[in-house]
């Protein structure tokens, strides 16, 4: 049971189309971070001095070199599992080497879907505003919220199309970064020795805010952990071969707007440099292809983030959301709780810092500790992939350091605005928190029993032709990865609650597997015709459409003569050789007979809230609305043992 075909799509090959939609999907954040960089570094207001604008250049050219490039785009892209990228598809290749790195994995993945809310914010913004230069006093604040919410919209119908018409979009958009530096860098040639890290050094080393201004710097690399959870929608050639475009288009604009600021040194800043080193009769085209592109930034963040969601929901970190495929093309998904989830936060953080100015300071503190995580995971991939250990410590030290500089300079932003990511970042690491340690409490107190132990009551119940029958196939979905075993609660319905007769009993278990698009399953016949364990092993790419699946294992059955259902029928031609399908999804709530620890009463009962509120059991297993029985039922984990109730015997 394999049909996962042509899911993979052909732009994962090395080809002039993939390289076109991995300029569309990929590159979008961290191409357009020229918008408010340098003006970040000089500061809105300030005046233009020699040593910041060299030395500033000169970081974000080795920043680009090293962040993005070695550590990223050379490196990182190299620990793909099975050509799917992020920090949870990283954990997933390292996760048994150490239990604790659970906990960068949470707090990386936390810290990039934080930083999904303040990108389309803060590019749309300083896109927009390149308007105030022709229209003083315009709202761009509205403006850029209806763009925002416009691209939130169309996310339900799926990124294939988008992606083939922002890829063109991306390419020009490249061209006019790399022709608006080459046409200014004239104005001030020694901006080419600023290539030299001897700039960057002496501003880091003699300027008094020389450290923050790093905070500033690192905007040109926010982008770099985008691009690794976007791996696989684009493959890894792909991206290596178009970011060495994608780099000199950038360098050469930076380079560009450096040489603009160094002409008009000892002025105040009191605009954008990028859109004030254009052309006049160009500010209208600039402003208009610079908003493109900072959708198609929004648009990498966005993709990226629901790839994080759905791999986070796999592996049980959060509670098992909506996922929907809203094309073939290999990476396409779509949440929608976490869409609306995002655009709320997205327009809050507008209505909140109103100018990009100040989402500056916002940005980068939750991206810096995603970094972070990352490089402690990726130390212990390249162990298990036993790259030579002084290799290992030197890649670790080397970006601890650097990446524990970035900490220190974004965290002088923290009252600035930087609590904002910061604090939904640690929202979102509990909530992850939270889940693994209620599975881990309901694991502990596991309740499956054997299959065989109550076999002959099933059998009975089957055959007991005085009780309406429930359904030809009654189905469960058990949580229970033996193949002998259920939970008591499902065995507790169909015989104690009201008495469920069916011809044929199944209990399902589904797995699901570390590579994307597997499709298997194995049947354990506990009593032929009467009683199937079925164990199904899924990719974590695979929508999940048990109604489809199960008829298809009951068809197989049926043909391998492994099951006779369908003789249970008055018309052996029957058009439903598999007969009726019933599913059964049981939902828990806390029984008050437990007597768990105060705290993990608390974790216990926060759990089920949250699943039973957001989770959509029938949509997630792809159930149709009219074969699906939702039953409500108490969990009893720890039972109380002693009863202090004393028999009062009164005299008559």
């Amino acid at each position: 049971m394999d049909t996962h075909g042509n899911h993979t799509g052909h732009y994962h090959r090395l080809s002039r189309a993939g390289l076109l939609i991995t300029l569309g999907i990929i590159f979008g954040d961290i191409g357009t971070s020229p918008l408010y960089v340098m003006k970040a570094i000089v500061g809105e207001g300030a005046v233009i001095d020699r040593l910041v604008v060299l030395g500033g250049v000169s970081l974000v050219f080795w920043t680009l070199t090293l962040q993005t490039t070695v550590k990223y785009v050379w490196l990182t892209l190299r620990a793909d599992n099975n050509g799917e990228g992020g920090i949870f598809s990283l954990y997933t290749l390292v996760r048994r080497r150490e239990k604790w790195l659970l906990y960068p994995a949470l707090l990386g993945g936390a810290a990039m879907i934080s930083d999904g809310m303040i990108t389309p914010p803060i590019s749309v913004s300083s896109a927009v505003e390149g308007l105030e230069l022709k229209y003083p006093g315009l709202p761009t604040m509205g403006i850029a919220i209806f763009i925002i919410s416009l691209l939130f919209f169309v996310q339900r119908f799926g990124t294939a199309i988008v992606g083939k018409s922002f890829g063109p979009i991306m390419f020009m958009w490249f061209l006019v970064l790399a022709c608006l530096g080459l046409a200014n860098i004239g104005h001030d040639l020694e901006v080419l020795l600023a290539l030299s890290p001897h700039y960057g050094i002496n501003l880091l080393a003699t300027h008094p805010k020389g450290i923050f201004i790093l905070g500033a710097v690192f905007l040109c690399t926010t982008g770099a952990e985008a691009l690794y959870a976007d791996l696989g929608h684009c493959g890894r050639q792909n991206i290596q071969i178009s970011w060495i475009f994608v780099k000199t288009c950038l360098v050469l604009n930076y380079l560009g707007q450096a040489a603009w600021l160094l002409h008009h040194e000892g002025f105040h800043l009191d605009e954008n440099p990028f859109y004030s080193m254009m052309p006049g009769w160009f500010l209208w085209p600039g402003i208009i292809i610079a908003t493109l592109a900072a959708i198609i930034a929004s648009q990498a963040l966005i993709s990226g983030s629901f790839t994080l969601v759905s791999e986070a929901i796999r592996l049980g970190l959060l509670p098992k959301l909506t996922v929907k495929f809203p094309s073939n093309l290999k990476g396409q998904i779509y949440l929608p709780a976490v869409n609306t989830f995002l655009w709320l936060g997205c327009v809050s953080i507008v209505l909140l810092f109103k100018h990009s100015g100040p989402m500056e300071a916002a940005y980068g503190l939750a991206i810096v500790l995603a970094m972070l995580c990352t490089t402690i995971l990726l130390s212990n991939w390249l162990i298990i992939k036993r790259v030579g250990q002084i290799w290992v410590w030197l890649i670790l030290v080397f970006y601890l350091g650097l990446e524990g500089l970035f900490l220190i300079a974004n965290g002088s932003k923290f009252h600035e605005g930087g609590y904002v990511t910061l604090a939904m970042a640690g929202l979102l690491f509990s909530v992850m928190l939270l889940w693994v340690k209620a599975k881990g409490i309901r694991k502990r107190y596991s309740d499956e029993v054997r299959i065989r132990d109550f076999l002959d009551q099933l059998i009975l119940l089957s055959n007991d032709e005085g009780i309406p029958k429930y359904a030809t196939n009654l189905v469960f979905l058990s949580s229970a990865k033996s193949p002998k075993k259920v939970e008591e609660k499902i065995l507790y319905s169909i015989l104690q609650t009201q008495p469920k007769r069916a011809d044929v009993y199944w209990f399902v278990h589904i797995e699901t597997t570390d590579e994307p698009y597997t499709m298997e399953y194995e049947v354990n016949s506990i009593s032929q015709d009467d009683v199937y364990k079925v164990n199904f092993r899924l990719g974590f790419r695979v929508q999940q459409r048990m109604n489809v699946f199960m008829k298809k294992v009951v068809e197989e059955l049926v043909e391998n003569e492994e099951l006779t259902v369908y003789s249970r029928y008055h018309s052996i031609g029957s058009k439903y050789p598999t007969g009726d399908f019933r599913f059964v999804l049981i939902q828990e709530f806390l029984s008050n007979e437990n007597e768990l620890p105060w705290f993990e009463q608390i974790i216990m009962s926060i759990y089920l809230a949250v699943k039973g509120w957001v989770s959509s059991p029938k949509n997630w297993f792809g159930l149709d609305s009219d074969s699906v029985e939702i039953e409500q039922t108490p969990v009893l984990l720890k039972p109380v043992e002693e009863v202090h109730l004393k028999r009062v015997y009164r005299h008559q």
